[in-house]
């Protein structure tokens, strides 16, 4: 498994959380929410080339 992908969502989610929290306690939920909407599909869009990946490798291991 490659570590470095692992770090970069790691990462992403620590800076969302902290950006979140900051919003909300400034009373800005609505942008604290669109932050956190925003975390989930960067980390989403890194995700899609390893499923993709995933999927190859399961089809060239069952010959679909």
């Amino acid at each position: 498994m490659e570590i470095g992908l692992v770090l970069k969502i790691a990462g992403v989610g620590m800076l969302v959380a902290i950006i979140s929290t900051v919003l909300s306690k400034a009373g800005r939920d609505e942008q604290a929410m669109l932050v956190t909407v925003g975390g989930i599909l960067v980390v989403m869009l890194m995700l899609i080339e390893e499923i993709g990946v995933l999927l190859e490798t399961v089809q060239s291991v069952f010959g679909l």
